[in-house]
């Protein structure tokens, strides 16, 4: 067996030491975005900006309160259930039981997209407790409205006469 010369012990050790010298650097963490749970719905605007800091309230609440805020400005926020099938001059919002409240536009100054049913609404506004006359409730049933009607062929409405509406899909 042969010994080794110290030349080539030194070589040897020499490129060793420069192995680890050159070792490949660490790569540098990439990051990762956050997932999110789900994304965000998009948010369609119509009318003026909506302004009232009190809490949204459902179409339910707003009937059993109707005598109340009749005549005051409410935000509502529910489930677009039909639109004016001819303009989008007007959309139901309800729960999907019997609570059903009419939105109209203010001086028929915006409209919505006739596919709103569906979305989800927020619409500010004025509240009114009205009769519809036999003749404009079979107008908007011809548009694709619902109404429990009476005898004569009138219905009670609830309306909310709104200057803002946002819809999240």
């Amino acid at each position: 067996m042969r010994t080794p010369s110290p030349f080539s012990s030194l070589l040897l050790a020499t490129a060793l030491a420069a192995c680890q010298a050159r070792s490949a650097p660490k790569p540098e963490p990439v990051p990762v975005p956050a997932l999110s749970p789900s994304p965000s719905p998009s948010v369609e605007k119509r009318g003026a900006p909506i302004t009232t800091t009190t809490p949204p309230i459902s179409v339910a609440t707003a009937l059993s309160q109707a005598d109340t805020l009749a005549g005051k400005t409410v935000v509502i926020e529910d489930q677009v259930r039909a639109a004016c099938s001819k303009k989008g001059c007007w959309m139901e919002l309800g729960d999907g039981a019997a609570a059903r409240c009419r939105v109209t536009f203010k001086d028929y100054g915006f409209f919505v997209p006739l596919d709103s049913a569906g979305a989800k609404a927020r619409a500010e506004g004025t509240l009114e407790l009205r009769t519809i006359p036999a003749g404009q409730v079979q107008h908007y049933e011809g548009e694709g409205g619902k109404f429990d009607k009476a005898a004569d062929g009138s219905a009670r409405e609830l309306r909310l006469v709104a200057t803002g509406v946002e819809l999240r899909r």
